[in-house]
């Protein structure tokens, strides 16, 4: 019997990428997605679109109440910081950071697979180049794969269910590489933060200028349409 996994999906490089991985390693991927009225709420689309071609079995966007993620410049009308040097994006936690929204996300998933009999959960987190949320740590992957074991029914009687994070070491560049050998139609991705109303990336977030240097690092053209000035599309 097919094994099954519950992806998170939000519609970027690395959830694609992720998903991609799961499904050449034979599971039948269910892809979940959430809407809590985010500020680049262009990544469901994007979601939707990459679930419809890397044929997953079902694809669910849950919504939430946007109210219980406060202070997020992606949740409210704070602006998104520009340019930042990457020596800072390592070092400090920005303004872009949702509170608890990767532990919100995976008990969500969690709460799924349970549902499903599903025996794997995957998401896209990174620990190398990303933007220092603490919720992208492997020590937080780990801390809440126990946390599973030990507060589902499957994980008592004997069943945990598996939380992989196959991308938590690798550079953008090796994501990107990883994702372009298994066919990612990167071209339906969205990463920025701060997208203009039709959709074309900013170009100067820390996800756009961390995507921009990801692809320039993997020697793969970008297929980003971005919308800014000439100096956010350099």
């Amino acid at each position: 019997m097919p094994r099954a996994a519950v992806v998170l999906l939000s519609g970027g490089i690395d959830s694609a990428t992720a998903l991609a991985i799961a499904r050449s390693d034979g599971y039948v991927c269910y892809a979940l997605s959430v809407d809590y009225r985010q500020r680049h709420r262009f990544e469901l689309r994007a979601a939707k679109k990459i679930a419809a071609s890397m044929g997953v079995k079902q694809h669910r966007i849950i919504k939430l109440d946007p109210s219980v993620f406060g202070g997020s410049a992606l949740t409210e009308e704070i602006a998104v910081p520009k340019f930042r040097p990457e020596r800072q994006r390592s070092r400090t936690i920005p303004v872009t950071y949702v509170p608890g929204r990767n532990m919100v996300l995976l008990a969500l998933a969690l709460a799924w697979a349970e549902t499903l009999g599903a025996g794997h959960i995957f998401i896209g987190v990174n620990a190398l180049d990303y933007s220092g949320y603490p919720d992208c740590r492997p020590e937080f992957i780990g801390a809440f794969q126990g946390t599973a074991n030990l507060g589902t029914r499957a994980g008592v009687e004997g069943r945990p269910i598996q939380i992989h994070a196959p991308l938590i070491r690798l550079t953008k560049a090796d994501i990107i590489r990883k994702g372009s050998s298994l066919g990612v139609p990167f071209g339906r991705t969205h990463s920025c933060y701060d997208p203009d109303p039709r959709g074309r990336a900013c170009g100067a977030c820390d996800s756009c200028l961390i995507r921009k240097k990801g692809f320039i690092e993997a020697g793969i053209p970008d297929p980003t349409v971005y919308g800014g000035s000439e100096r956010a599309r350099g």
